[in-house]
């Protein structure tokens, strides 16, 4: 079931319904992305990225592993302190 349509121009623009509008938080100057995965069109806001989908970018084809609050919190620790390292 869709939740809006919208009809494309002789110039190949389209209006985006308010309500869509509100959900994604656009207006005036927002940028969209449109992306293509597995046969679905997925349009997005520039800039919102789940981590499921920063981690298939930067490990292409592996699941996520599944880690314990603490070995997160210590992974961010680590992080923060080499990058933090004085030379």
């Amino acid at each position: 079931m869709s939740i809006a349509r919208s009809r494309i121009t002789a110039q190949g623009q389209i209006s985006i319904p308010a309500k869509i509008r509100q959900k994604l938080g656009v207006g005036p100057g927002s940028v969209l992305i449109w992306d293509e995965e597995k046969g679905r069109i997925l349009v997005r806001q520039e800039g919102t990225y789940s981590s499921a989908d920063i981690h298939a970018a930067l490990f292409p084809g592996a699941p996520p592993k599944h880690r314990s609050l603490k070995e997160l919190k210590d992974g961010v620790r680590k992080h923060i302190r080499k990058s933090h390292e004085r030379s």
